[in-house]
């Protein structure tokens, strides 16, 4: 089970009225856990803005957020940016999928297998990054016994075209998980 992995404390920050850094409790300290695959998958969408570069006069990504929180989006905001953690049970694989994205995966906790649709893996340890660059890929938790965590941080790209072909994302095996908008 994932609930075996640390809370992750989030601490979100602003300008009071005389311009000095405050802490804001317009935005939880714990995002919300959203279980996923039958609940072998536990996504927590720590923060996400509707633009991009993102506009915070007047709190307008604060807003943003927060209307989010009530429906998550798909995988990617195709106008702005998602930091996202995702929770693994043991042995967990992902289905192959791609977003039209650029991805930075981060191991938090365990290992994980980065593995392509072309058949290569890389063997991830804690705090190893992967650099995802809009291509086909899947997840896999290599511990029998252990949870993993990664987090995300997902920028949008623009579209992607290889070999004469236009790839856009594919997210079709991927169950309780909503096409990016």
């Amino acid at each position: 089970m994932t609930d075996k992995l640390p809370t992750i404390a989030r601490f979100v920050t602003t300008h009071n009225a005389q311009g000095k850094a405050v802490f804001t409790d317009a935005v939880g300290e714990a995002a919300e856990k959203k279980p996923i695959d039958g609940g072998r998958v536990v996504f927590g969408l720590q923060y996400c803005s509707q633009e991009f570069p993102v506009d915070m006069n007047n709190h307008k990504d604060l807003d943003a957020y927060q209307r989010y929180q009530g429906e998550p989006p798909g995988l990617v905001i195709s106008s702005g940016t998602v930091l996202r953690t995702v929770d693994m049970e043991a042995g967990h694989v992902s289905p192959m999928h791609r977003t039209v994205s650029l991805d930075y995966g981060i191991v938090l906790e365990g290992e994980v297998e980065l593995i392509l649709d072309s058949g290569e893996t890389r063997a991830m340890k804690r705090g190893d990054v992967a650099i995802q660059r809009g291509t086909c890929h899947a997840w896999r938790n290599m511990s029998d016994t252990e949870p993993a965590r990664m987090i995300y941080v997902l920028m949008p790209s623009k579209p992607l075209e290889v070999a004469g072909q236009s790839l856009g994302e594919d997210l079709e095996t991927m169950v309780g998980v909503r096409n990016s908008t």
